[in-house]
Order: structure tokens, then C-alpha cells, then sequence
């Protein structure tokens, strides 16, 4: 947060900016300004000559008029707003906050009967205001107005017009790609960086209304077809692409036109992690990667819904510092949580998860809460839910690398199991609103331990779930599943592996030249999960339509041509054979279940049967439990899987 820090470096000055003495410094402005504001509103009605009789007003309304516009200030937050950062919408704010406040001004002084005699001590406080000039208040709504947002914008006028000219840092010679409104907060950002690490020599844009015209002084040069042509004249040195909307197939595009003029240096700007503070800065450019490259086409998603499902709850996260469950932590905490707890084993990837918030979400510090821990430890899971009582439980916690899993099924009976079948438990038991646990698409027709793992774990959920529609006394958690396929870029994926053998000079290994997988980029995945979340009712298992799916040599052939490389002659592919408990392609349901349509797209409802009661589901539990330490675990685990699959 920005906190008249401008004052704080000034010598003799001791005072270390802090929220509350931002918080006072404003508040003292405003008062000063709500003053001069009201006394130049008198001015301006009488020409510059006050009667006496209208003086006595003045002094009379000015405790109201400044108590009343303080009063809104606060409740409309106007004391948030960025000195540094300060833009159209924080303008908007204001002014809504002084209409507001001087619309019960008018109320107060205007509408109130002035026959009514007041009880007491009240008609003290309440004078009598007849006579009180109507234009008074238009006045000073407009320039409280102005002296208000004037004093906000001070900083950034002073940043962006004033600061001297030789004050200008070094940086690259930086060609903008959109000229839209994130190509201009980018550009406002670089100006109020002094251009320490780009500079900007124009924009690209391929509406040729924009052509020619000049924003902060940077002009729009021409369109994308003649990006060769600008590069070479303007001698770019780098690229930044500032158009958020740009689906795969147009960013490849523009990624090798790019390129092919000889630009190696390109920038992204980030996802959006916060919907309430859409700003973009080149602090945070991203490099191209991958999965932008080869995703496909964003979907569309009801940002007001999951808003309206996640806005001040408690929601609880596990395998927190995975793929999947770090990219839900990032996305949850755009939606106003009440607290985010994070429950994760690996504390190296939790302390990242930390660092990488702070820096995101600065106004969640200490709303979001760092546990260690494990799944199968029951009493831990028992120990969180009664310290944070969560209203939502996202579970990602899973073991998901199919041929390890073949290695050590007892391990991932364990964790996709008993650990599922832990949280589950307690959820019930603290009455969570919602549990969301994330299933996979191996988990249908499963021919792998880990898949076979995942199915259970679903049953259990939905077990979980028809037992509570037994009890409609009482509001019971409500259990869904939500299946989808790979993810481009997730840990032990296909895209991190690919890439670390082309870094080695090839070769890339593939199991089968046939082999197909679906894939949706982890932001994708995870935005249609927490759409899901909010479509889904309990015992329903949820299917994400994953699009067509890819194959895998397609793959390896695009990261290899991505990387500036041929394939087959500057890295070659070669075919491994397929491993234990893979299959070419991989279903999303299974042939009895078919589904129904949601109102959201690429969301389905699998029409699966009741597998499992809740009694079941223990009977089961007891019997895993009875051979997980025997020698032979993993056989005889394996016998117990097919079992209950098959019944």
C-alpha cells in the first residue's frame, strides 16, 4: 500500500509510513479541503461579497458539511485509494462519494420542516438552516471534487509530467504490441519507472482507426504486418504483448512474426489474479511460455458467481502447493475470501506459496494461514478443521504419476484413499458447506493404481454425500467431484519433461506415436473448477469438457519448432513403448454414464449410479487397512482395488 512515502524520505522527517498515518495525513487534508471548499462556495453564490446573515450560515453548516463528507469517505473507502497508483476509477469513487454525501447534505439542511421544534439539547445541535442558499451545494460537490482528486493525483502528476527529464533510466528499446488500455497502463507504468528498464518507441495496433495517433506521447506506428519494418528502423530491442484477451492461435502468430524479425526478447503481460484491482505493471511482465503458446482459446467464466460462492468464506485448500492447488490458492484469493487456509506436506513449496502471495495479495497479510501437513495424519486434519471451521474445502491433495503409483500402490492408497477419506470425515462433521475434491479422467474405466485410487475416492465423496440427504433436519456438506485431464505445465507433465530433454539436445521419448491425451492450460482447468464449484450439487460428479484431444508427437514436434529447432534433425523423437497402466487415449466418462448439460459451457453432469453406501465405503476402508503393512502389500492391494471396482 502507497503511504505518502514521497513525505516519509524527506530529511528531518521521522515518521515511517503506515496505513494509519496515511489513514490521518488524508483525513486532516480533506478537512482543510471541505473548509476552503464550502468558504469558496459562498464566495462564488455572492461574488466575492458575503452578507452577514449568510456568514452565520456558513459557520452554522460547516460542521455538517465536513462531518457528513468524512463520514461517506470512510464507509466508501476513498482513504484506500493509491496516492502513487490513483486512476479513473478511484476518480469515480470520489465523486460518487461526494454525491452521495451531498445529497444528504440537501436532505439535512433543504427537507427537514423548519416548523419542527426539537426536543431539548437536540435543537442545539440541529440549527436552524432557512435561508440556505440551494447552489451552495452543487458548488461545493464540484470543488470538493476537484481540490479532493487534485490532491490524490499530486504524486502521479508529479511522476509522469514534472520529474526532470534527465532523471530518464536507460532501458531497452521497447515496441508495444496493443494499444488498447493495458498498452496504455503499461506505457504509464514505464513513465512512472523513469524508464529504467524499457523504453518505449511505439505501439502496434491492428486497428487502423488507431494509426498514427499518440498516447503518453508514444505513437502508434502501424499494424502487425509490418512489424519487420518498425524493428529494423527503430532498432527494437524488445517486445511486450499487451493484449489480454489474445487467444493461442493469434499469439502464436504474433509470436513468430515476431521472431522472425529477430526479436527474441518478448513479454506477456500476467493473468489477472485480482478482479477487484485490474492493473497491469512491468514489474510483473511474464516471459512467453509454453502453455500460452500451445493452450487453447480462454473460457468463458461467470466471475459474479464464483464471487458470489467464495466472497468472505473460509476456504480450505490441500495439496495447496501442487499444480493444480496453487493455481486454485492464486484464484480464490481474487475473490475476497474472508481467510485461505493452506494445507500442505511439502513445506518448501508452502514457504513459496507465501512469498509469491505477499507479493500478489498484500491485503490478505494474515488472512491466509501456512499449515503444514499431511492428509493421512488424521488427527492433523482434525486439528485444522476445528482451528479454522472452513466453510469450503477444495481437495487437491492427491499422488498422480501413474507409473510411480504402479511401483508403490499401497502409497497411493494411502494418500488418494485414506487421506481423501480423512477429510472427508471431519468435512462432514464441522458441516463444511462444500467440498470439492479434484478427480481426473483416469479415474474412468481406471487401468492404473493411481486412477483406480482416484474412482474410489469419488465414491467415497458421493457416499459421504447420499448419506447427509438422509438427514434433512439439518444443512449437511455437500460433496462434489470434478474430473478433467492433463494440464499443460503441471509438475511430471509431458510439456516440463519435453523441454528438459530438447535443453539436453534431444532426444524427445514418447511411449507411442498414437498416443493422445487431452490438455487444458492449469488457469483454464482451475477457473472451470471453481465455476463448477458453484454449478454443482452435492453427490454429482462433474466433467469438464476437455475440447479434442492433442496428440502427443503433435506436441513434441510444436515445442521443438517453438524452441527455434527442427524436429527429426536438430532433436530427434524416438517411441519408448507404453507403460504399465497407460492407455493411447484416455476417456472422461464412461460408456453407461453419458451427461447432462449445465448453463455454463464445457461443464457436463455425469449420469453415474450410486456405487457405494457410506457403510460400504468403511467396510472398504477396514479391509485396505488390514493388509497395508502385510509383506505383501502391493498384490494383495491390488486384489482389493479390482474388488471393489468391479462390485
Amino acid at each position: 500500500m502507497e503511504d505518502f512515502d514521497t513525505l516519509s524520505n524527506i530529511p528531518g522527517i521521522s515518521f515511517y509510513p503506515t496505513p494509519l498515518k496515511r489513514f490521518i495525513f488524508f483525513l486532516l487534508c480533506d478537512l482543510f479541503i471541505f473548509i476552503i471548499s464550502l468558504y469558496l462556495s459562498f464566495l462564488l453564490r455572492f461574488e466575492f461579497n458575503i452578507p452577514d446573515l449568510y456568514k452565520i450560515l456558513f459557520f452554522k453548516a460547516l460542521p455538517f458539511f465536513a462531518i457528513f463528507k468524512i463520514f461517506v469517505f470512510i464507509l466508501s473507502k476513498v482513504y484506500y485509494i493509491s496516492w502513487r497508483y490513483v486512476g479513473l476509477k478511484d476518480l469515480s469513487k470520489i465523486a460518487k462519494s461526494i454525491l452521495i454525501s451531498e445529497s444528504a447534505l440537501v436532505m439535512f439542511i433543504l427537507l427537514s420542516p423548519p416548523d419542527i421544534k426539537l426536543p431539548g439539547f437536540i435543537s442545539y445541535l440541529v440549527p436552524d438552516f432557512k435561508g440556505f442558499p440551494k447552489s451552495i451545494f452543487i458548488l461545493d460537490g464540484l470543488i470538493s471534487f476537484v481540490l479532493v482528486s487534485a490532491l490524490r493525483a499530486l504524486k502521479r502528476l508529479y511522476l509522469e509530467i514534472f520529474l526532470p527529464k534527465d532523471n530518464i533510466g536507460p532501458g531497452k528499446k521497447t515496441l508495444i504490441i496493443g494499444a488498447g488500455n493495458t498498452g496504455e497502463m503499461i506505457v504509464r507504468d514505464i513513465i512512472r519507472q523513469n524508464f529504467k528498464d524499457f523504453y518505449p518507441i511505439g505501439f502496434i495496433d491492428d486497428d487502423p482507426n488507431k494509426i498514427g495517433i499518440y498516447i503518453h506521447g508514444v505513437k502508434v506506428l502501424g499494424t502487425l504486418s509490418k512489424i519487420k519494418e518498425i524493428v529494423h528502423k527503430f532498432k527494437v530491442e524488445n517486445v511486450i504483448i499487451a493484449i489480454p484477451s489474445l487467444d493461442h492461435t493469434n499469439l502464436r502468430k504474433i509470436y513468430y512474426e515476431t521472431k522472425d524479425a529477430g526479436i527474441s526478447d518478448i513479454k506477456v503481460i500476467p493473468r489477472i489474479y485480482n478482479f477487484h484491482n485490474y492493473e497491469v505493471n512491468v514489474k510483473n511482465l511474464e516471459d512467453i511460455s509454453i502453455e500460452d503458446l500451445i493452450g487453447r482459446k480462454a473460457v468463458k467464466i461467470s466471475y459474479e458467481s464464483i464471487e458470489e460462492f467464495l466472497k468472505e468464506k473460509v476456504i480450505l485448500i490441500t495439496g495447496a502447493g501442487g499444480s493444480i492447488g496453487s493455481e486454485i490458492t492464486i484464484q480464490v484469493c481474487g475473490f475476497a475470501p474472508r481467510s485461505v487456509v493452506l494445507f500442505e506436506i511439502d513445506e518448501t513449496e508452502l514457504h513459496n506459496m507465501e512469498i509469491k502471495l505477499k507479493n500478489l495479495f498484500p491485503q490478505l497479510t494474515g488472512k491466509v494461514h501456512f499449515v503444514v501437513g499431511d492428509i493421512r495424519d488424521k488427527d492433523r486434519v482434525r486439528e485444522v478443521f476445528n482451528k479454522f471451521c472452513p466453510h469450503i474445502v477444495f481437495h487437491a491433495a492427491a499422488y498422480k504419476h501413474v507409473p510411480m503409483m504402479e511401483l508403490n500402490p499401497c502409497e497411493a492408497v494411502k494418500t488418494n484413499v485414506f487421506g481423501t477419506y480423512n477429510l472427508a470425515k471431519v468435512a462432514n462433521e464441522y458441516n463444511v458447506e462444500k467440498f470439492i475434491f479434484i478427480s481426473t479422467d483416469k479415474a474412468v474405466n481406471p487401468t492404473s493404481v493411481m486412477g483406480a485410487t482416484k474412482r474410489i475416492a469419488e465414491y467415497i465423496c458421493k457416499a459421504f454425500n447420499n448419506r447427509n440427504n438422509c438427514n434433512i433436519a439439518q444443512k449437511n456438506t455437500e460433496f462434489i467431484s470434478v474430473r478433467f485431464g492433463n494440464v499443460l505445465g503441471s509438475r511430471g507433465s509431458v510439456v516440463p519433461l519435453f523441454l528438459e530433454q530438447i535443453k539436453h539436445g534431444g532426444p524427445i521419448t514418447i511411449t507411442h506415436k498414437d498416443m493422445q491425451r487431452y490438455f487444458m492450460t492449469i488457469p483454464e482447468a482451475v477457473s472451470l473448477v471453481l465455476q463448477a464449484s458453484t454449478v454443482g450439487r452435492g453427490g454429482e460428479i462433474l466433467v469438464l469438457d476437455m475440447g479434442e484431444p492433442v496428440k502427443i508427437l503433435t506436441l513434441a514436434e510444436e515445442l521443438i519448432k517453438i524452441n527455434g529447432l527442427k524436429p527429426y534433425e536438430d532433436i530427434k523423437i524416438e517411441f519408448t513403448g507404453i507403460r504399465p497402466g497407460e492407455n493411447l487415449l484416455e476417456e472422461l466418462l464412461t460408456a453407461e454414464e453419458g451427461t447432462v448439460a449445465t448453463n455454463y459451457d464445457r461443464i457436463l453432469i455425469a449420469k453415474e449410479r450410486d456405487k457405494m453406501s457410506l457403510d460400504d465405503v468403511e467396510k472398504m476402508i477396514k479391509d485396505f487397512y488390514n493388509i497395508i503393512n502385510s509383506p505383501d502389500c502391493s498384490d494383495k492391494i491390488r486384489e482389493v482395488i479390482k474388488y471393489y471396482l468391479k462390485n
